[in-house]
């Protein structure tokens, strides 16, 4: 079993930045991936980046490229989500998950999931 536990939500006004944790714990591993995920209310949850243990090697949505930052200090078995220009429609609650096998961008192949934390950004 792996634990996962995100922090750093809370709220922002548009053109702020926020930085998003998520420790890891329990049975991690090196071989799996780790991807942020977004739900905003009445939506399907959604692929925001996803960052490889080893080597670091990342992928992004297109919505979030170039605001977004995902990276990971191995010492600690923490990712963290760099959000920078945050908007409104990035308004949402966000989680972290596991995944074995990397890019991976649907959220049913995700192996384990944090609780979320929420960021809200009003305009």
């Amino acid at each position: 079993q792996v634990q996962l536990v995100e922090s750093g939500g809370g709220l922002a006004q548009a053109g702020d930045s926020l930085r998003l944790s998520c420790a890891a714990s329990g049975r991690t591993s090196s071989s799996y991936a780790m991807g942020w995920f977004r739900q905003a209310p009445g939506k399907e949850r959604e692929f925001v980046a996803v960052i490889k243990w080893t080597g670091g090697s990342t992928y992004y949505a297109d919505s979030v490229k170039g605001r977004f930052t995902i990276s990971r200090d191995n010492a600690k078995n923490t990712v963290y989500l760099q959000m920078r220009s945050l908007k409104p429609e990035d308004t949402a609650v966000y989680y972290c998950a596991a995944v074995r096998v990397y890019p991976e961008v649907r959220p049913t192949r995700y192996d384990y999931w944090g609780q979320g934390t929420q960021v809200t950004v009003s305009s």
